[in-house]
């Protein structure tokens, strides 16, 4: 069974709710796949668990989304070799993990990565309504300061 987690600043497991939607041939679908980013403002598809993660690309993406303290969807493709395969084909990216705000493809590891460096992921979650938890401690700050 695929298994979806919906994050909370914390990972709590949860049953995917598109298993109900879907037949077993359809997992893998591109309607399987539109429906999973279509489901959270931020999706992301990784080996393992944001708990466990199974490969240090996928670490270090949940370690971004843990400082920007960014809730999402999180999918451990290693559960099914559907969605593993899948999810390559829809965003026609060959590698894992990867990342969706807004039902968009945005990359992997390095492209997140790259983004987090240069600011532009605060940027990129604000045109989705999303307040980086580091924009939020800066703000903090020169509040602080100017006290």
């Amino acid at each position: 069974m695929f298994t979806a987690f919906r994050l909370l600043r914390t990972a709590r497991p949860m049953t995917s709710g598109v298993a109900r939607y879907f037949s077993a041939e359809a997992v893998g679908s591109k309607e399987y796949f539109d429906k999973l980013v279509a489901d959270s403002k931020v999706v992301v598809f990784m080996k393992g668990t944001p708990d466990t993660p199974r490969c240090g690309f996928s670490n270090a993406v949940v370690q971004i989304m843990r400082m920007h303290g960014v809730d999402y969807d999180a999918y451990n493709v290693l559960a099914d070799e559907k969605v593993r395969q899948g999810i390559k084909e829809y965003s026609d990216w060959p590698t894992i993990p990867q990342v969706f705000i807004n039902g968009e493809f945005v990359g992997g590891c390095d492209i997140l990565l790259q983004l987090h460096q240069s600011g532009e992921l605060i940027e990129e979650l604000q045109k989705v309504g999303i307040t980086s938890a580091l924009l939020e401690a800066e703000v903090k700050g020169k509040e602080d300061k100017d006290k």
